[in-house]
C-alpha cells in the first residue's frame, strides 16, 4: 500500500501532535474533517486519546458583521500575543456555497504576519452548509490545537445568522466586534448577539474615526445597561481599539485575562467547559443520525421520497419527520 493510500497511524499521530509538529497538525484536522466512515472512526480515536492533553487554553470567539476588521484584528492580537509567548491558533471558518460546496479559503493572505510565524498556526475551514457556518469539526479541531500546546485558540465567525451562537457555545470568552456608527447602526444590533458577548470592541479607533468610534461606545456601554449580563459575575466592558495601528490591543487582552479569572474564581468557568462538552455532544448526536440517513443507498433513496412527498403536500413534515425516525430505527 502506498503512502498516499495508508491509513494514518492514530498513536504516531497522537504523538507527534503532542510534540508540536504543524504538519502533524494539520493531517489531523484534515482527518477529522472527512466524511469517510473509516476515517471518521479514526478521527474519534484520535481526539479521545489527545483529550488529557487538551483543555488549558484561552478559547475566544471573535465574531462581527463582514468588514468590521476581524482578520486584521487577528492578525494583530496574534502577532502581540506571540510577543508575550503565547502559541496562537486559528480556526476561521469561511463561507461555503450552499450550491458548489466551494470555500473562500483567503484567511492566510488577510493574516499575513500571522501566518509567516512559527508560533501561529491558522486553519480555514469550509463550513459545508452546517447550522450556523460553523464547520462541522471545529470543536474537535480546537481540541487538537491545545494538544499542540497552543494556548490561545481563537475562532472566527463568518458573522452571519446564527453562527455566532454556535461558536459561542465551544468558547470561554465570546468577542464580539462593531464599527463605529451612529444611532441609526445602534438601532440594527442585533438584542441576542449583544446578550451573547463577553465584550464589545469598536474597530478602526485610529485617525478621524477616533471621536466617532468613542461616541458609539459611549452608546453601547448605555445599551448594555438594560441587557442582562451571561454572568452576574462579569459585566460586559466596551472598548475602542485600532486592529489597523494595534492601539487598544493590550487593553484589549487585558480585559480578556481579566474576564478568565473572574470565571475561574466564581466557578463559572468550569460550569461554562462541562454546558460546553455536553451541547458538543448534542452536535454530534444530530450528526451521526443525519449520517446514518446518508450511508445507505436504500435508505438514501427513501429519505429523498419522503421529502418529495412533503414538498408536494402529499405528507405533512410531521408526518415526514416520523417517517424519517422510523427510518433511523432501521439503519
Amino acid at each position: 500500500m502506498s503512502s498516499r493510500t495508508a491509513k494514518p497511524d492514530v498513536k504516531t499521530l497522537a504523538k507527534d501532535i503532542r510534540s508540536g509538529s504543524r504538519a502533524a497538525l494539520a493531517r489531523a484536522i484534515t482527518l477529522i474533517e472527512s466524511r469517510r466512515a473509516d476515517h471518521q472512526a479514526q478521527a474519534r480515536d484520535l481526539v479521545q486519546a489527545l483529550l488529557p492533553s487538551a483543555g488549558k487554553a484561552f478559547r475566544i470567539g471573535i465574531t462581527g458583521s463582514p468588514g468590521v476588521g476581524k482578520s486584521t484584528t487577528i492578525d494583530t492580537l496574534g502577532m502581540f500575543l506571540i510577543e508575550q509567548g503565547h502559541k496562537v491558533a486559528v480556526l476561521a471558518v469561511d463561507p461555503s456555497s450552499a450550491r458548489t460546496g466551494g470555500s473562500i479559503l483567503g484567511d492566510k493572505t488577510r493574516m499575513a504576519r500571522l501566518s509567516a510565524e512559527d508560533s501561529a498556526f491558522i486553519r480555514p475551514s469550509p463550513s459545508s452548509g452546517t447550522l450556523g457556518g460553523v464547520a462541522a469539526r471545529t470543536r474537535e479541531a480546537m481540541l487538537l490545537c491545545e494538544a499542540a500546546a497552543f494556548d490561545v485558540v481563537l475562532v472566527e465567525t463568518v458573522g452571519i445568522g446564527q453562527s455566532e451562537t454556535a461558536v459561542c457555545d465551544m468558547t470561554d470568552f465570546f468577542l464580539a466586534l462593531m464599527l463605529p456608527g451612529g444611532g441609526d447602526e445602534l438601532q440594527g444590533i442585533k438584542k441576542g448577539l449583544v446578550e451573547l458577548a463577553d465584550m464589545i470592541a469598536i474597530n478602526k479607533a485610529d485617525g478621524d474615526n477616533l471621536k466617532r468610534a468613542q461616541m458609539t461606545a459611549a452608546d453601547y456601554r448605555s445599551a448594555l445597561h438594560i441587557l442582562s449580563p451571561r454572568s452576574e459575575h462579569w459585566h460586559p466592558p466596551v472598548i475602542t481599539y485600532s486592529g489597523l495601528t494595534g492601539d487598544g490591543i493590550a487593553p484589549l487582552w487585558e480585559k480578556v485575562v481579566a474576564h478568565r479569572k473572574a470565571m475561574v474564581a466564581s466557578g463559572d468557568f468550569e460550569t461554562r467547559r462541562r454546558e460546553q462538552q455536553v451541547k458538543w455532544m448534542w452536535s454530534m448526536f444530530e450528526q451521526t443520525m443525519m449520517g446514518r440517513l446518508r450511508a445507505d443507498a436504500t435508505t438514501r433513496t427513501k429519505v429523498r421520497q419522503t421529502e418529495t412527498a412533503v414538498a408536494d403536500g402529499r405528507m405533512t413534515p410531521a408526518v415526514g419527520a416520523e417517517a424519517l425516525a422510523a427510518l433511523l430505527d432501521k439503519t
